[in-house]
């Protein structure tokens, strides 16, 4: 799930089967819980916890659903502590990819992502092997259509406190620091803009295209990856993949 090809997701998620959005559920929900126990179960304090149950509306993760996932993490209901955890490694052709789980076993999760790395010509990395070709930064995604005045968009967004707005087929990015997403987004709001998503997200700072050996071997780990449900976010820097 590269930062540049969001919007490509959340498109794709509507199209996904009954299993494939179950595992999106079970992701979105660990994170709910993870979140509710760092900032409480009040979404009009916990800021993330705001952002997170956005994140599940997008993805069409019932409330009921919702609610059972905070209240598990608030104690209410029988829960499990998951821990995160980060891994580095190169795919196909040299690519750069990383790799952040939330999990209750480090040794399972570690010996599926290794798996999923070395079946499809890729190799974990240590730690801080490819961070630096990455910075987390925020990104709020607008959809574009006929009647979108981009320059408008674009003048507002940096009035707004954005570091940087880029204009895409159907969308337009809007990029900013980590710490003034939730501001950004509020004075974007505020402004009468309807935002498709926003997060923060690990961008690399040059993307790579593969040919098309490497691209379907890159391809299948990064399905392997996203297949696994202790698997979060994969971030890297492959330009021509489809997610």
């Amino acid at each position: 799930m590269s930062g540049h090809s969001k919007w490509n997701n959340i498109k794709r998620t509507k199209e996904k089967s009954d299993a494939q959005r179950g595992k999106i559920f079970t992701k979105i929900g660990r994170e709910i819980a993870v979140i509710v126990k760092q900032g409480g179960s009040d979404p009009n304090v916990n800021s993330k916890l705001k952002d997170v149950i956005a994140k599940a509306k997008q993805n069409n993760m019932p409330n009921d659903s919702i609610e059972r996932s905070i209240k598990k993490a608030a104690g209410e209901l029988s829960g499990v502590n998951y821990e995160a955890i980060t891994y580095e490694g190169y795919g196909a052709g040299g690519s750069a990819v990383i790799v952040e789980c939330l999990t209750d076993n480090k040794n399972r999760t570690a010996g599926d992502v290794r798996h999923a790395f070395d079946k499809h010509g890729g190799s974990l990395g240590s730690t801080g092997c490819v961070n630096y070709l990455f910075n987390r930064k925020g990104q709020i995604i607008i959809e574009k259509n006929s009647a979108t005045d981009v320059d408008m968009v674009m003048m507002d967004s940096l009035d707004c406190g954005a570091d940087d707005v880029v204009e895409d087929d159907d969308v337009i990015e809007i990029y900013t620091k980590p710490e003034t997403l939730n501001q950004v987004k509020s004075l974007m709001e505020a402004k009468g803009y309807a935002l498709i998503s926003s997060e923060v997200a690990l961008l690399p700072d040059n993307y790579i295209d593969l040919d098309n050996s490497k691209l379907e071997q890159f391809q299948k780990m990064l399905d392997a990856l996203n297949d696994l449900d202790d698997v979060q976010e994969v971030y890297h820097n492959v330009n021509n993949c489809e997610e």
